[in-house]
């Protein structure tokens, strides 16, 4: 599958059922979720590793990465109705993965891989904190998205749990008008993505 091809077909993946605004629920745009998996790809991250998604939504990441050829995918979130969907989309197109409702903190297991887009904080500070605690806790290798003004902060969490940062991509998020307390029809948010190993 070609990045193109993927990201078309990422397009096709539902967005939040019911978004609610305290858990910060914006779906990865289908180029950056695309573009993402391929360099993760690239990095020998994906294809044949066992990879998760923590806080999924309707799992665009992990629908990708199972797309990709991950032996194995695991996708949790604490919104029900967005694993509803993206379970049910996954089982049109054929794709095995393991998905979970509950907090990110109640899974414990041995990932190769996480690929997420946590919380940025913006309703609550820090609360990207718990998924980056839980991701450097269960994987060797760690995809993270975060606004691009928290990468010091972000680079600190890593150095803390023995992860090193890599590499790093920068985004620009087009967020529509989804909640009520958004002014702007759209709006560009500058985000960075991280990729973090043990041991560096």
């Amino acid at each position: 599958m070609k990045k193109s091809e993927l990201e078309r077909f990422l397009q096709k993946v539902p967005g939040h059922p019911s978004p609610d605004a305290a858990l910060e629920q914006y779906m990865t745009p289908a180029d950056v979720a695309a573009s993402t998996l391929f360099f993760a790809a690239q990095c020998g991250d994906i294809t044949g590793k066992r990879v998760g998604d923590l806080g999924c939504g309707t799992g665009i990441l992990a629908i990708g990465a199972a797309a990709l050829g991950a032996s194995e995918v695991m996708a949790i979130d604490i919104d029900g109705a967005s694993v509803e969907a993206g379970k049910a989309f996954a089982g049109r197109v054929g794709l095995d993965i393991d998905w979970r409702v509950g907090d990110i903190t109640a899974f414990h297991g041995e990932l190769d891989t996480v690929v997420m887009n946590p919380p940025f904080g913006a309703q609550k500070r820090h609360a990207d904190r718990p998924f980056l605690e839980k991701a450097f806790e269960c994987a060797e290798t760690v995809y993270s998205f975060h606004m691009a003004a928290t990468e010091l902060f972000v680079g600190r969490e890593a150095s803390a749990a023995g992860f090193s940062v890599t590499h790093k991509n920068k985004y620009e998020f087009a967020i529509r008008h989804l909640y009520d307390f958004h002014r702007k029809e759209k709006a560009q948010i500058e985000v960075v993505l991280l990729r973090m190993t043990k041991g560096g």
